[in-house]
C-alpha cells in the first residue's frame, strides 16, 4: 500500500510539504504542487478517507502530549499542572483541548500519527516536556504538519515555538542563594540525566557557580529518581559540603539519606512541587508555574496557527523554601 512518505521519496520534497499540498496549504509554491500531484497520479496514493473529510473543515483542536515515560509523583504533579493549565487557558481562547500521552507517537509510525490527528480535527500541538528519547515524537514535531510548542525542549523554527524558564539561570540562582553567607567549599550535584534537553542547561549553572566561587564539584546522574538520588548521597555526601539536585524529587530522596545518615547538609531541589514539603527538612528549590507554563504554551499555539512565526519564549521563576507549613491545609 502506497504511503505518504513514498510520495516524499517519489516527489523529491518532505512529508511536511506533501501533506501541505494533499490539505491545500498556502505558501506552497506551484512548482512544488505539480511534483506532489505528478507523484500521487504516478502511485495511485488514497489519502486516509476520515482525514481527507475532516481536512475540508479548519483543523481548530489543540493536542496536548503529556510525557508518559516516568511514573512517578513527580511526573504525576507537573502533568496534572500543565493539563489544567492547557485547558483553562483553551476555554479563554475559544479553543477545544485535545489530551494525548507521548506513547501514542511512540507506538505509531509518522504517517499513523499525522492521520490519527486529521481525524481528530487537531490543527495544533503543544508537547509538553519532550526528551531525546522520544524520537517518533520529534519526527512528527519536524515534520512540520502542525504548528507546534515545545516545553523544555531548545528547538525554534517557522511552525515551531519553545517555551521554558531560564534553566541555567536558575540552577545558578538557587545554588547561590543556598550557600550565601557559607563557608562552604564543595558540592555534589545530583544531574536528571543525558535524556533530559533541560539537563545540560541546568548543569552549565552549577558549572558557572563553581568556577565563579572556586567550589569543588561532582557531578553524578540521578536521572530524577529519588532511590538513585539516596544512593548517591549516601556515597558521597560525607565529602562535601552541600547537595543540589536537578529536581524536587532527586532532593527529597538526597534529604531523606542524609537524616537516615544522621548528618547535615544543606539540600536543594528544581521545580517547586508540593510533595517538597513532607520531605522532613526545609529546602530551597526553583519555583516553576507549570500551570502558567501550559497556559503561555497555548496562546502561542494559538499565534502560530494563524499564521506567526515561531519564535523562543522565556518565562519567568522564582526561588522558594518550601516547608511542611507550605502544604499542609
Amino acid at each position: 500500500m502506497t504511503s505518504i512518505r513514498d510520495v516524499a521519496r517519489e516527489a523529491g520534497v518532505a512529508i511536511s510539504t506533501v501533506s501541505k499540498v494533499l490539505n491545500n496549504y498556502p505558501n506552497v509554491s506551484q512548482e512544488t504542487k505539480d511534483k506532489v500531484e505528478d507523484a500521487v497520479r504516478k502511485l495511485h496514493f488514497v489519502p486516509n478517507a476520515a482525514a481527507s473529510t475532516l481536512s475540508s473543515k479548519q483543523p481548530d483542536r489543540v493536542a496536548v502530549i503529556i510525557n508518559s515515560s516516568e511514573t512517578s509523583r513527580l511526573r504525576d504533579e507537573i502533568n496534572m499542572q500543565y493539563i489544567s493549565g492547557a485547558i483553562t487557558s483553551a476555554r479563554s481562547l475559544g479553543t477545544d483541548v485535545c489530551v494525548l500521552f507521548s506513547y501514542m507517537a511512540e507506538s505509531r509510525s509518522l504517517e499513523e500519527m499525522i492521520q490519527y490527528l486529521r481525524t481528530q480535527n487537531i490543527g495544533g500541538i503543544v508537547v509538553c516536556t519532550l526528551d531525546r528519547t522520544q524520537l517518533k515524537l520529534m519526527a512528527l514535531i519536524e515534520s512540520g504538519t502542525f504548528p507546534t510548542v515545545v516545553i523544555d525542549a531548545p528547538f525554534t523554527g517557522e511552525r515551531i515555538s519553545s517555551i521554558s524558564i531560564d534553566n541555567r539561570q536558575a540552577q545558578y540562582d538557587v545554588a547561590s542563594k543556598m550557600i550565601a553567607g557559607t563557608s562552604r567549599r564543595s558540592i555534589l550535584y545530583i544531574a536528571g540525566g543525558d535524556e533530559g534537553y533541560v539537563t545540560e542547561d541546568r548543569l552549565n549553572g552549577i558549572r558557572a557557580l563553581a568556577r565563579e566561587k572556586k567550589l569543588r564539584l561532582m557531578v553524578r546522574n540521578g536521572h530524577f529518581s529519588e532511590k538513585q538520588a539516596r544512593t548517591i548521597t549516601k556515597k558521597y555526601a560525607p565529602d562535601y559540603d552541600a547537595i543540589v539536585c536537578a529536581s524536587d524529587m532527586m532532593a527529597i530522596g538526597a534529604m531523606r539519606e542524609l537524616i537516615e545518615m544522621d548528618i547535615f547538609r544543606p539540600v536543594s531541589g528544581f521545580d517547586g512541587l508540593s510533595v517538597m514539603g513532607y520531605a522532613g527538612k526545609q529546602m530551597f528549590t526553583v519555583k516553576q508555574d507549570f500551570s502558567g507554563i501550559a497556559a503561555e504554551a497555548m496562546r502561542e499555539e494559538k499565534r502560530l496557527m494563524s499564521g506567526a512565526h515561531g519564535r523562543k519564549i522565556v518565562m519567568p521563576y522564582r526561588l522558594a523554601r518550601i516547608t511542611y507549613e507550605d502544604v499542609i491545609e
